[in-house]
C-alpha cells in the first residue's frame, strides 16, 4: 500500500487561523477543522509547560471522540514569565499589563502538540522557545495597543505581525511562538502517513 493510499483523514482540533496558516505553509491541509471548545483555565499550581501539554492532549481527546478512525491534531501555546502563565488578552488593560511585564526581559513560550492517530494511539511533543523583548517606551506601547493586534493573543502580542518590532531575540522555534512548532508537528504527522502535498 502506498503512503498516499494509507493517508488518514486529518482533523485540526483548533479554531486558530494561525495554526491553519502554519499547516498550509508546509503544504498540509486538514480535511476538517473542529475546535474542542473547552475550559482552558490552569489547574492550581500547574506549571506552564505542564499546562500546555495537558491542554493539547485534552483538546485532541475531546475531538478524537467525535472523529473515530481519523488523525486528530491539537496544540496549545502558553506564554510564561517565570512560573506565571500569561492570559490571552481580551481587553486593552490585560494587554498593557502583559506588555509591561514582558518589556526588557526574557520569557518562554511553551507549545504542546498532541496527535491521536487513526488507531487511537497518542503522540505528544512539547517545544519551548525563549523570547526576549526590548525595553518598550511609552510611544511603542501606545502604538502597539492602538493596533488591536494583541486581541485574543496569549501574552498580549503576535510575533508574526507588528509585535515583531517589540522583540530583540528568539532562541528556538519561531513558528512555535506563532502557534505551532512546524518541524515537530510535521514529524508527528509523517508517522501516520500525512506528509506535505506536492
Amino acid at each position: 500500500m502506498s503512503d498516499d493510499t494509507a493517508r488518514p483523514r486529518l482533523v485540526l482540533a483548533s479554531a486558530s487561523p494561525r495554526r491553519l496558516d502554519l499547516l498550509k505553509q508546509i503544504h498540509i491541509t486538514p480535511d476538517a477543522v473542529d475546535p474542542a471548545d473547552m475550559d482552558e483555565s490552569p489547574l492550581r499550581d500547574e506549571l506552564p509547560r505542564d499546562h500546555a501539554a495537558r491542554l493539547a492532549a485534552e483538546k485532541a481527546q475531546v475531538v478524537a471522540a467525535r472523529h473515530p478512525g481519523c488523525a486528530v491534531l491539537a496544540a496549545d501555546t502558553v506564554v510564561a514569565a517565570g512560573r506565571r502563565i500569561l492570559p490571552k488578552a481580551e481587553d486593552e488593560a490585560t494587554a498593557r499589563s502583559c506588555l509591561e511585564l514582558l518589556s526588557g526581559r526574557r520569557h518562554k513560550v511553551h507549545g504542546g502538540v498532541t496527535l491521536i492517530g487513526p488507531d487511537g494511539r497518542e503522540h505528544h511533543r512539547l517545544v519551548t522557545t525563549a523570547v526576549t523583548f526590548k525595553r518598550l517606551d511609552t510611544r511603542e506601547m501606545t502604538m502597539y495597543l492602538r493596533s488591536g493586534e494583541w486581541h485574543g493573543k496569549a501574552g498580549g502580542y503576535a510575533i508574526q505581525g507588528l509585535g515583531g518590532l517589540l522583540i530583540q531575540q528568539v532562541i528556538g522555534s519561531y513558528p512555535n511562538v506563532v502557534g505551532l512548532p512546524l518541524l515537530e508537528t510535521a514529524n508527528l504527522l509523517a508517522s501516520v502517513h500525512i506528509r506535505p502535498e506536492a
